[in-house]
């Protein structure tokens, strides 16, 4: 299969995946994003598993909201430290 950039596809052999997006052509590979969310690079040599996909089923995710980190509280400098439990 011949594929080109704004190509909607699906891979046979995982189906899993959902549909994907061609983002990006390169000279011996592919990077697509999927339904599943994920960008996978398919190496040309596996072109073949691709197959042609409406392109009204490609639905990105909606982006990932970002995650509350926990605040890190800087440990006190070993010297201080000591000085502390003498005192």
């Amino acid at each position: 299969m011949t594929i080109k950039r704004g190509d909607v596809v699906s891979h046979c052999g995982a189906v899993q995946w959902g549909v994907g997006k061609v983002v990006e052509i390169g000279e011996n590979q592919a990077s697509i994003h999927f339904n599943d969310g994920v960008f996978r690079k398919i190496a040309a040599s596996h072109f073949g598993s691709l197959l042609p996909a409406a392109p009204a089923s490609f639905t990105p995710p909606p982006p990932a909201k970002p995650e509350d980190k926990p605040v890190r509280v800087p440990k006190a400098p070993k010297a201080a430290a000591a000085r502390q439990k003498k005192g």
